[in-house]
């Protein structure tokens, strides 16, 4: 069973071994609600989901939330979810597998290393032994997978490289520090930049300055050079530390190909320079949408071993169910 919480939605589903789903269905995330209300958007996902005749199948559950998130405490700190503040989500979501009768083993992984689970078991970073997997969006996160395992460290943000600083000198960040990655490189940030430096398109969103620089405006290019050689740093630095092959990078902003990832690469090169990171690879994400519910279940698989022990292993990686209709 699979629960993905963020600030717009909250959605559900029963994830089976090969990666598809069923069951799928989803709630606004209340807004400008008290944290009471908005986990009952939550309780309506558990209810609907325990109607579904698989549901005495469930074996395990994952929970994956936007964060901060602390899952030594089981809590939840969303920044895009006001009355959450160490909220206990993870407490509060197995009291209502229990009033429905599931007492499953249930683990809390923040978005980013839910993100990384699922494209190591389905997605683009699949037979890596070490892999960084980035979401590249209005802020900038990540996880890590190191030999195999996933790697969320003690309080489940290991691997959180969006506050890696890469500029000494840089402007202040919004977690205190300088020149973070995601200063410099989220989606918020190529648009600030951008028009502090006189772009002047019709969409002041990062999405409108990828299709500026895609028209070969010189000042959205820059926008994104700039954005692309402070995450390229940041990766060469990651695998250098780790020793990862392969940088997997999903979220909005990588929606805008080439344009966000030819100057990784073209910049990758002067910073990945040792033998053993030389090779490294950077490439998008594969599981777009549906990477939040399959890495909620990939993390519950990793981190909370059950019956059975491993899921069965598709021939292929398997193609995710669309989510239903009513979803």
């Amino acid at each position: 069973m699979a629960i993905d919480i963020g600030g717009t939605k909250v959605a559900g589903a029963l994830v089976h071994p090969d990666g598809t789903m069923t069951g799928t269905t989803r709630r606004p995330t209340p807004r400008g609600a008290d944290g009471d209300t908005v986990f009952a958007a939550v309780a309506e996902v558990v209810a609907e989901l325990a109607e579904d005749p698989l549901w005495s199948s469930a074996v395990r559950c994952g929970i994956g939330s936007a964060g901060p998130v602390d899952t030594s405490r089981g809590t939840v700190s969303p920044v895009n979810i006001g009355a959450w503040r160490g909220f206990p989500v993870q407490a509060r979501v197995e009291a209502e597998l229990a009033r429905h009768g599931a007492g499953l083993p249930t683990v809390l992984a923040g978005d980013g290393v839910a993100m990384t689970a699922a494209e190591h078991w389905l997605g683009a970073a699949r037979g890596h032994a070490n892999a960084l997997c980035m979401v590249v969006s209005t802020g900038v996160g990540g996880g890590l997978i190191l030999n195999n395992q996933l790697h969320p460290g003690p309080t489940g943000n290991a691997g959180h490289i969006g506050h890696i600083s890469v500029a000494f000198d840089g402007e202040p960040c919004a977690c205190g520090g300088h020149g973070c990655v995601e200063s410099i490189a989220s989606g918020t940030a190529i648009a600030r930049w951008a028009l502090a430096q006189g772009w002047t398109g019709p969409d002041p969103t990062a999405a409108g300055v990828a299709a500026s620089a895609e028209a070969g405006d010189p000042v959205a290019l820059a926008a994104f050079d700039r954005a692309g050689r402070a995450l390229a740093a940041a990766i060469a630095a990651t695998a250098t530390l780790v020793e990862s092959d392969i940088a997997v990078i999903g979220g909005g902003v990588a929606a805008s190909g080439d344009t966000l990832f030819e100057p990784i690469r073209r910049h990758l090169a002067s910073y990945a320079t040792l033998s053993f990171v030389q090779d490294l690879q950077v490439v998008p994400a594969t599981l777009g949408t549906h990477a939040g519910l399959i890495g909620a279940a990939a993390a519950a698989m990793m981190l909370l071993p059950a019956e059975p022990a491993e899921p069965a292993e598709p021939a292929e990686p398997a193609e995710p169910a669309e989510p239903a209709a009513t979803a």
